[in-house]
């Protein structure tokens, strides 16, 4: 009885109430099945940005996020979870469920006046649960390019859209800028600039839309999909008092208003978690929470103890912090060590959809629900974490280094069961705790950053060294080579990479003061200024520009790591 008295509390019965009259005029339908079909579930996909995999509760203490910890707590904890190091290839990977050397955006971030966004021959996730029944909407920041009306998010299957396009903004007054002299507004209401909404706390903002979007929306009707993308935690450090005042025993001031920022972000998922059971969504629905990359230590966030920071390779960058909570999980309040992928969400979450395989035919992620939900092996046992033609090569890099192999001096990592390679230039590895003092000049946390690695080659087992504290590829040439020879497969598998120069018709003053798509969709594209010889003599031009520019140069150094 109390097993019936369940399943009638979730949904998945009813009684069906008739007169004996009935009962006996039809006698062929008494034991008819009227249950209703168990709808797909509502998913709401939390994610934040640059929260270090020390900035959360359960990690760390001294951050206070009762509600992630409880959710967490109540669901399963992803301690095995990669992501990517910075913004836009993480974004990339979960929409089309792609490693980046497959839709060509392996190399950096898109900025603000590239003529690039998301490939256009790509079928992205919101479109394939549009075509399972789903209503999607996207709330926050896209990052996926936008110049082009068909590169909006509108167009690559949201039914709506609120939030901004590029990838930092004035939390209040919505501005973004792309050096000196080049801002503008960067706040959209579907196609449309949300001009209205200035002086608003974004994270505030964001979450009543959500909390509009549950309350406007019949739960019976139609499964939901959000996909929630809050700019917090990414610079400017930005929050209103009332966050701050609980950290005020922190001396480091970056690391106090870095800190009240996540809990700006706490609040916000509790008030939405209150929203889902207030409009009957609770107990059909999927919460998935997952940060984009790691966090930057120069500007409060903390990935102590892993090696590395946003912007690298090192599992600082790579690791992230991620859970489910639903009501749908068969085995709960565990800790899940199964090896799981962002771009794994796209499959999980069709096939969670009722989605068969062939609508997930080609991507690179595998459906991790049976992982996570009841605790089975991970489908997945290796991960390319990128190959970036494009980046510095390391100059003590070279194809004798790798065995004949591999041109170590090009930026490349993958992890296969327990081992992780790393070659190139991975970003500077140092371990760095959190900054509790105040007052030490940004150059002393440069000292190690800044000496140039004499290796172009790395090998760690990650699962017994997930400080990445001994490198072991002198004493295991064996694995070397095979994880090697896996890179040259996967590059054999790479498309060109896309990133163009930056258009100077995508200035703000020519847009009407706003970041707005700047080209016709009827303009052709041309990608010939994406190989490496053009793009080194771009940036040379870049540091020839003013005093000023070279400030913003590495001001942006500081917030978005080096050298990306």
């Amino acid at each position: 009885d109390t097993f019936l008295c369940d399943l009638l509390s979730l949904g998945y019965l009813t009684w069906d109430l008739m007169s004996p009259n009935q009962v006996e005029n039809e006698p062929d339908q008494t034991y008819v099945d009227r249950s209703p079909v168990p709808q797909p579930p509502h998913i709401i996909f939390i994610m934040t940005d640059d929260q270090g995999f020390n900035d959360i509760g359960y990690h760390n203490s001294d951050i206070r996020t009762p509600a992630l910890d409880k959710l967490a707590a109540d669901g399963v904890k992803l301690e095995n979870y990669y992501i990517q190091p910075i913004c836009t290839p993480s974004r990339s990977q979960l929409i089309t469920g792609r490693y980046q050397i497959h839709t060509g955006l392996q190399h950096s971030i898109i900025r603000p006046r590239q003529p690039n966004c998301l490939p256009f021959d790509q079928v992205t996730l919101p479109q394939r649960l549009q075509e399972l029944g789903y209503s999607t909407h996207m709330v926050g920041k896209w990052h996926l390019g936008f110049y082009k009306k068909e590169c909006l998010p509108t167009r690559r299957g949201f039914d709506t859209y609120f939030g901004s396009l590029t990838g930092s903004v004035n939390y209040y007054t919505y501005d973004s800028c792309d050096g000196p002299g080049r801002c503008g507004f960067d706040l959209h209401d579907g196609e449309s600039v949300a001009w209205g909404q200035r002086g608003k706390y974004s994270t505030h903002l964001y979450t009543q839309r959500v909390r509009r979007i549950l309350a406007t929306h019949d739960p019976q009707s139609q499964p939901l999909f959000i996909f929630l993308s809050f700019q917090a935690v990414h610079t400017p450090l930005q929050s209103p008092r009332e966050y701050i005042y609980p950290y005020r025993g922190l001396e480091n001031v970056a690391r106090r208003k870095y800190a009240a920022m996540v809990s700006a972000v706490d609040e916000a998922v509790r008030n939405i978690t209150y929203a889902l059971r207030k409009y009957s969504y609770y107990q059909n629905s999927v919460i998935i929470f997952s940060t984009d990359n790691g966090g930057q230590p120069l500007s409060g966030g903390s990935n102590w103890p892993l090696r590395g920071r946003k912007g690298t390779y090192w599992e600082g960058g790579i690791r992230g912090l991620g859970f489910v909570h639903s009501p749908l999980l068969r085995k709960k309040k565990r800790v899940s060590k199964a090896l799981v992928h962002i771009t794994d969400w796209y499959p999980t979450l069709v096939g969670l959809a009722g989605g068969n395989e062939s609508l997930t035919e080609g991507v690179d992620g595998y459906d991790v629900w049976e992982a996570i939900s009841e605790g089975k092996e991970s489908p997945r046992l290796e991960i390319l974490h990128n190959i970036d033609p494009l980046y510095n090569h390391a100059r003590s890099g070279s194809l004798q280094k790798g065995y004949g192999i591999w041109n170590t001096a090009v930026q490349a990592s993958i992890r296969a069961g327990d081992w992780k390679l790393l070659t190139g230039d991975p970003g500077y590895g140092d371990w760095t705790p959190p900054q509790m003092l105040s007052g030490f000049p940004s150059s002393w946390w440069n000292l190690e950053r800044h000496t140039k690695p004499q290796k172009s080659i790395w090998l760690f087992n990650i699962s017994g060294d997930p400080y990445e504290r001994f490198d072991l590829s002198e004493q295991r040439p064996d694995v070397v080579q095979e994880l090697l020879a896996r890179l040259v497969y996967y590059n054999r598998t790479a498309v060109p990479v896309r990133y163009p120069s930056e258009d100077l018709r995508a200035d703000p003053h020519l847009n009407g003061g706003a970041w707005v798509p700047w080209v016709g969709d009827e303009e052709e594209d041309n990608w010939d200024t994406v190989y490496p010889k053009k793009n080194k003599d771009w940036k040379k031009k870049k540091l020839k520009q003013s005093n000023s520019r070279s400030f913003f140069r590495r001001l942006n150094t500081r917030i978005m790591s080096n050298r990306i």
